[in-house]
């Protein structure tokens, strides 16, 4: 069997685990995008776009929800 081997130790460590269960329960639908925040401390939705960007994780939207976007927003006079 492999040995494990964290890139980080300490608060570091600490921080990805909490970062990678967060994560998960974000992906599973267990947390939402506001719980997900609050729980890694971020403050704004445009740093957690980053924050899953940078993961490669999508806001849950396919591509054909973008498209639909400004039709469902014109729909509702936004």
């Amino acid at each position: 069997m492999a040995n494990l081997v964290l890139p980080a130790t300490g608060a570091a460590c600490d921080r990805q685990a909490l970062e990678a269960l967060a994560l998960a329960a974000y992906q599973a639908g267990t947390l939402t995008a506001y719980e997900l925040r609050l729980a890694l401390g971020i403050e704004t939705r445009h740093e957690l776009d980053g924050f899953l960007k940078a993961r490669g994780v999508n806001d849950g939207m396919t591509p054909e929800e973008w498209r639909r976007e400004p039709e469902t927003l014109d729909g509702l006079g936004l």
